[in-house]
């Protein structure tokens, strides 16, 4: 009996170490795994690192930054023919011994299932939020006026703020889309749907991704028998602020792509009346002695350029 054909594609940025562990907990998959790490031109000898380590595995040198959803593509162009399932993964992740099969056989059991998540852990062996509730109103608003300040407390990390209260248990569930770290997709979820949309350079792509995967008729589940550690933000902290521009940037356009304009329009009200309580807030920092000035400059910058979008 044949197994079911499973490729792995992994954009990689500046995250050599975590690379290499990512790439050698592949090694105890029990499935025929192709594996292709598209390297968005690192600095840190990312590269290097799987041609010397890793010769088996396919190694797509960008040499650019084309951002997660522009490197998954890449990858998926050098695939050629479609595998029966894609497996989208992060390079700062650590796939558990079974995971990928697990997942694998539940899409095999769920034919009408076409996209599916682990259960996310910390370093640590703590659960990591891995199940999400596509982007509501209230969920920015949750973001931008926190509770505790703002909002009362008990709504954050509720299904007001997109989670699901399963996430953390043991039984399958169905989701709206999970973390980006680690998705596994079938072949005609992605037949239909389409790759990802590279207009996302980095954030919202796994959420845009994953709405159009459900509007086509397909549901998304969790398997939280499919482990998957994730050290979560090793690409993205180098360029903190960069990244928070990034960030609101997708979010805008997701609003944009998935809701009727006021939809839009209340969303980008609650982003700049959310990025003005910000500046106020990193001006009392500033003149309170709490922040140098150049954290000052970097922080109002972002915020500035995000409440003009």
């Amino acid at each position: 009996m044949s197994h079911p054909t499973v490729a792995a594609v992994i954009v990689s940025y500046n995250t050599a170490a975590l690379l290499r562990a990512c790439l050698a907990s592949l090694a105890v998959c029990r499935l025929p795994l192709r594996v292709i790490v598209v390297d968005n031109a690192s600095r840190d000898g990312s590269a290097a690192l799987v041609r010397a380590e890793f010769p088996a595995i396919e190694l797509i040198e960008a040499g650019h930054n084309a951002g997660f959803a522009g490197g998954t593509n890449l990858g998926l162009t050098a695939l050629g023919a479609l595998p029966d399932y894609l497996l989208v993964l992060n390079p700062d992740t650590v796939v558990h011994a079974g995971a990928i099969e697990a997942m694998v056989a539940f899409l095999e059991a769920h034919p009408r299932v076409g996209l599916v998540g682990p259960r996310l852990l910390n370093p640590d062996g703590t659960p990591q939020p891995a199940a999400f509730r596509f982007p509501t109103l209230a969920m920015a608003a949750l973001d931008l006026f926190p509770p505790g300040e703002v909002l009362p407390g008990r709504l954050y990390g509720s299904w007001w703020h997109g989670r699901y209260p399963q996430d953390g248990g043991d039984a399958p569930f169905p989701i709206d889309h999970p973390l980006g770290a680690c998705m596994l997709v079938r072949r005609e979820a992605l037949a239909t749907a389409g790759p990802m949309d590279a207009g996302y350079f980095m954030y919202s792509e796994e959420v845009e991704w994953c709405w159009r995967i459900r509007r086509a008729g397909w549901a998304i589940w969790q398997v939280p028998t499919a482990r998957v550690t994730h050290v979560g933000g090793a690409a993205t902290r180098q360029f903190r602020h960069k990244m928070l521009v990034a960030l609101w940037r997708s979010r805008d356009r997701f609003a944009a792509a998935a809701g009727p304009p006021w939809r839009h329009a209340a969303h980008r009200a609650i982003v700049r009346g959310g990025m003005l309580r910000l500046i106020l807030a990193t001006w009392r920092a500033y003149a309170g002695g709490d922040l140098a000035r150049d954290e000052l400059r970097a922080r109002l910058l972002a915020y500035v350029e995000i409440s003009r979008l």
